[in-house]
């Protein structure tokens, strides 16, 4: 049943959502599924820089993952982004980014957006490029590890997007 946008709400995970952010990401077939634990730890530990988007029932219907990079305190590096097959092409996925970096932007002062795609991606070469441009910011893109970099099999490498200067 696909909800309308009325119905749906963007919040803050919480641990309880840990399960339906695994399977959300599970059932994408685009990323790199995590553990369900890391999830679990994810929705504990940096939920005040992540974002769900929840149905009438409450039910998280997609997500977007991130942290404030440590060494960067001005950028939020997301890390997932994913939206329940029954949802997408509804605009979801921008959505929950823009909500997200203009509350992660009003409570840390973050001023730039960094994200990895693997080259091939269009969705989220799509959805980040068209972020750039809502907010009036430039795209930088450079590899950030390499194919070879990954010790667990082939992986495509990784291009960083940076994002900034935002305006926000």
């Amino acid at each position: 049943m696909t909800a309308t946008q009325a119905d749906l709400h963007i919040d803050r995970p919480t641990v309880a959502d840990g399960a339906a952010l695994w399977r959300i990401a599970k059932d994408s077939n685009a990323l790199d599924l995590n553990s369900s634990y890391s999830y679990l730890l994810w929705c504990r530990d940096f939920s005040a820089t992540s974002a769900v988007v929840r149905d009438e029932r409450g039910e998280p219907v997609g997500f977007v993952t991130g942290y404030v990079r440590p060494e960067r305190p001005g950028t939020l590096l997301v890390w997932q982004v994913a939206v329940d097959a029954a949802q997408r092409g509804r605009g979801l996925a921008a959505r929950l980014l823009d909500g997200l970096t203009e509350r992660v932007a009003a409570e840390y002062g973050i001023t730039e957006v960094e994200t990895t795609i693997t080259p091939g991606n269009t969705a989220s070469e799509r959805l980040f490029t068209s972020y750039g441009e809502r907010h009036g910011a430039p795209v930088e893109r450079t590899v950030l590890f390499e194919a070879g970099d990954f010790p667990d099999g082939p992986h495509d490498p990784e291009v960083l997007y940076r994002i900034g200067p935002l305006s926000l």
